[in-house]
């Protein structure tokens, strides 16, 4: 008798854990479903830069870009790029972001600072009209995407 009762407990037990398991696996699996907002991200883009687009230095860095960590770690954005459709590639070197903050990438030439970067170019990057904004990591996955115009809502 005394085999029967150990064996029921043991039933028991097993069952208990088995229910324990599945109750705190629903979680994990409902949160891998709920879209992910990377850490570092695109927040703003100014794609049209005020005035008149007259290739000046000044107005070429009126255009640009912003990403910011929303962690509280910063993170190395070395071999990072930003990308727009047409394939102009601005690459990050030697960028460190810190925690919470945020750069500004401009279009034209300047001296980088920890708030702003500069392309150096002479030519607008990012049409008025429709473009997508495409932040890539070091090893080439896309890491955000922000697009207006006709592309709006397609995010790649």
């Amino acid at each position: 008798m005394s085999k029967s009762i150990t064996a029921r407990r043991l039933t028991a037990a097993v069952l208990s854990a088995g229910a324990l398991t599945a109750v705190l696996t629903v979680p994990v699996s409902a949160a891998e479903h709920r879209p992910h907002r990377p850490d570092v991200q695109i927040s703003d883009v100014q794609y049209d830069s005020p005035g008149r687009d007259d290739r000046s230095n000044r107005s070429l860095n009126k255009e640009w870009v912003e990403i910011t960590n929303q962690s509280r770690r910063a993170v190395n954005l070395n071999g990072w790029t930003l990308e727009d459709e047409d394939g102009h590639t601005y690459t990050f070197d030697h960028y460190r972001l810190d925690g919470r903050a945020t750069v500004r990438v401009h279009t034209g030439q300047g001296r980088d600072t920890r708030r702003d970067v500069y392309q150096d170019r002479r030519h607008y990057v990012w049409d008025n009209r429709s473009d997508t904004a495409t932040l890539h990591n070091d090893r080439g996955r896309t890491v955000d995407t922000e697009s207006w115009g006709r592309n709006r809502g397609n995010r790649r």
